[in-house]
């Protein structure tokens, strides 16, 4: 078998193929190679062969667009090979070369499939052409084939992504009535294709959102007008028997459908068929959506409006009384105890007392105000349209009214207060947030005034805000400039006739106010978190005066270090204990934190850490103003505690004539049953001495023996020794002992 091929790439093949193929199958090597130069040519692939036996071998091994045979050959004739190659591919052509002059074998071969019929010897135009067109034919044929697949493929294509989308599409004729509809409704809106074939397309739009899916559903531009993604609210078969029937929320895109056959070359004149749409289902996303809108301007606790929608809803009725003159409202409200429940309690508690709070408080207000959760324990009220400035204070003493019902705790009665400040528009700032802070400011009034009560803001207010404002501003700059001092105030063994401790007590000295005691602004520094710095100046400074008066010999003292409950929630808090007894090389016994009852309601695991943390060092823990506050014997158990200190309240009521309180004598019982050590304070006269010390109560502080003085003071006292105090006056004829400063 003899093969002779000549490939080239033809840009003009329209993506059939590289090249074509032809096979000249000829039994004389002379016709063969003359056809061969005759047809060679760019895009041609030109084989040759002398058999009918290697023509099918070649034809079987390679597609071939056209083959030039003779009828006379060796073997299998060309009319058979021809019966071959129609039975066998039908995409190759056929041209029979011959040089027979019978007719009826070009009549067999032209039956037999042949394209043409070509005596030898032939014309080479003429047999250019036929080639020509007989490739052309060929290639006309197979790119109509791969049209004709690939059509068929797309429609299957089609038709599955249709059935099987996610999204409802759909065609409706001219009258919005539905042609075809996809199984997506089946399980989106539960309806059967044949329920909805035939029916309206209004038949599963809500009705509200009908005069909007109009357009959508009946949509006819097809170019880039056409309506795209138009949220319209369907109607779930299923719940349509329901009172709130279930709605999915879907975005529409649709198109128009024309006849293209309708005989016009203009637009305007084709005639109108339907609609072809799609409705995607967007319910959870919108739900997401809702929900994401609803927690940002929501507060997630109480569910109702925040900072952020509060001061948009003030902003905007602010801009309604500008334009009409009327009078807006803004109360801010803050709840009185509210920090018991927590530190009782635990939060979990609190966030319930919240929540029962925000519902009685929504019985308050109007239809049209705002009810606003802050933050922690703090509401605000936004009242348009007032009548006038009275009705914001009707509104305020409701809620203090309705607020008088007690709340129930764990199980318990609670009863909780509110403070309310009072701002109102346009008298008392233009803006939401001069309103808001005019109405903060007030309320604060309130709680320095008593709590559990309304006021309306003043000017003055503002005055005495500004002038705390400043006061924190100067207190910061105190603890940068170090403009603290500590008095000491001794602590007296009365059996012993001795001072056994002291306790520290920190003094501003203001550059402009004097000096200053720490009711003045110990409040203020916890509230802006300045307390700590406060602290370790305190410890500092104590620990280094006591290590000073160790090294001079003046006594194996005690120094009493008052402590905030903020301390507590520091970790680092007893690794800067530590610090200090290392710094100063003091042993731990000597130094005493007193801490309030509050930081003992906190039921906190890290906070009975810390302090037994401390008490495994060595340091003492004493609670100040023991019985004034939420005595509990439980956390005397449960809590390390060395000492506790009887408050001045009850030490006060020690007057000459009248009986002995049994509070008193339950302390001292208290104190006696724990082993607790006693420090009696604000003891101010003789009697009160006399009293407590037949009670039991041996260490005492107060007037009577000393008031705070500075350090340099109470060495001097140290260095005079107190084995030799005097009696200094007589008091209803009872010699006392004062030291003096």
């Amino acid at each position: 078998m003899n093969f002779l091929a000549r490939t080239k790439s033809d840009p003009s093949n329209d993506g059939v193929g590289p090249l074509q193929r032809i096979l000249i199958v000829d039994d004389e090597p002379r016709m063969r190679s003359s056809l061969r130069q005759l047809l060679a040519g760019e895009g041609r692939d030109i084989l040759e062969c002398g058999t009918g036996e290697d023509a099918i071998t070649a034809l079987k091994s390679q597609d071939t667009a056209l083959v030039l045979l003779d009828i006379h050959l060796p073997g299998i004739s060309g009319l058979d090979l021809m019966e071959w190659i129609a039975s066998f591919t039908a995409s190759t052509r056929v041209i029979m070369v011959s040089a027979d002059a019978n007719i009826d074998s070009a009549i067999r071969a032209m039956r037999g499939g042949a394209v043409e019929f070509v005596r030898k010897p032939y014309d080479l135009e003429e047999m250019q052409l036929k080639v020509e067109n007989a490739l052309h034919r060929s290639r006309l044929e197979r790119i109509n084939a791969l049209m004709s697949a690939r059509l068929e493929c797309s429609e299957r294509m089609h038709r599955f992504l249709v059935e099987n989308s996610p999204d409802l599409i759909y065609t409706l004729d001219a009258n919005g009535c539905f042609m075809f509809i996809n199984g997506r409704v089946e399980s989106l809106l539960g309806y059967s294709r044949d329920e909805l074939i035939g029916c309206k397309y209004t038949r599963i739009v809500y009705e509200e959102d009908i005069s909007i899916a109009h357009w959508a559903f009946t949509e006819r531009r097809r170019d880039n007008r056409a309506m795209t993604n138009v949220e319209i609210r369907l109607k779930d078969k299923n719940s349509l028997h329901h009172f709130k029937p279930r709605l999915i929320v879907a975005t529409v895109s649709a198109m128009g459908v024309y006849d293209e056959d309708s005989g016009s070359n203009e637009p305007l004149a084709k005639r109108f068929l339907g609609t072809y749409g799609v409705a995607r289902d967007i319910s959870e996303r919108k739900k997401a959506e809702e929900t994401i809108s609803f927690q940002a301007l929501h507060d997630h606790l109480t569910h109702l409006p925040n900072r952020s929608l509060f001061k948009d809803r003030l902003e905007h009725s602010l801009s309604q009384a500008k334009r009409n003159g009327g009078l807006v409202g803004v109360l801010f409200i803050d709840l009185d105890r509210f920090k018991l429940v927590n530190d009782t309690y635990g939060h979990a508690e609190g966030d319930d007392l919240l929540k029962n709070v925000a519902q009685r408080l929504r019985n308050c207000v109007r239809a049209g105000d705002t009810l606003a959760h802050q933050s922690g324990d703090e509401f605000t009220v936004l009242l348009p349209d007032l009548y006038g400035p009275e009705d914001a204070s009707i509104i305020a003493g409701k809620i203090l009214d309705i607020l008088q019902a007690p709340f129930q705790v764990q199980g318990q009665e609670f009863r909780i207060t509110a403070s309310i400040g009072i701002a109102l528009y346009p008298q008392d700032g233009n803006s939401a947030d001069v309103l808001l802070k005019n109405a903060d400011i007030a309320m604060y009034e309130v709680k320095s005034s008593g709590k559990n009560s309304y006021l309306c803001f003043t000017d003055k207010m503002n005055v005495c805000h500004h002038e705390r404002i400043s006061l924190e501003n100067e207190l910061r700059q105190a603890i940068k400039c170090s403009e603290f001092e500590l008095y000491y105030q001794p602590q007296i063994s009365i059996r012993g006739d001795s001072i056994v401790g002291l306790e520290a007590l920190v003094r501003w000295q203001h550059p402009t106010h004097g000096l200053l005691g720490p009711s003045s602004f110990i409040d203020m520094a916890e509230a802006s978190g300045l307390v700590c710095s406060i602290t370790d100046w305190v410890l500092a400074e104590a620990c280094g005066q006591m290590a000073l008066w160790r090294e001079r010999g003046l006594g194996n003292l005690r120094m009493s270090v008052n402590v905030s409950p903020m301390e507590f929630e520091r970790g680092d808090f007893v690794e800067r204990i530590k610090s200090n007894l290392a710094r100063f090389h003091l042993p731990a016994h000597c130094l005493d934190l007193e801490i309030t009852e509050n930081l003992l309601l906190n039921d906190d695991s890290s906070i009975i850490d810390k302090m037994r943390q401390l008490h495994n060092l060595g340091v003492r823990i004493s609670i100040d103003d023991f019985g004034t506050r939420y005595s509990s014997l439980n956390y005397l158990r449960k809590f390390p505690i060395s000492s506790i200190k009887i408050d001045q309240s009850f030490v006060r009521e020690l007057v000459e004539g009248v009986r002995v309180s049994p509070i008193l004598h339950a302390i001292l019982g208290i104190a006696r049953g724990f082993e607790l050590h006693l420090v009696a304070e604000g003891v101010e006269t003789p009697f009160q001495m006399k009293t407590l010390s037949e009670l039991g109560c041996d260490e005492m502080q107060g007037y009577l023996f000393s008031k705070p003085i500075p350090g340099v003071a109470v060495e001097e006292m140290l260095m005079n020794s107190l084995s030799k105090l005097k009696p200094q006056r007589h008091v209803g004829g009872a010699e006392i002992s004062s030291i003096s400063y």
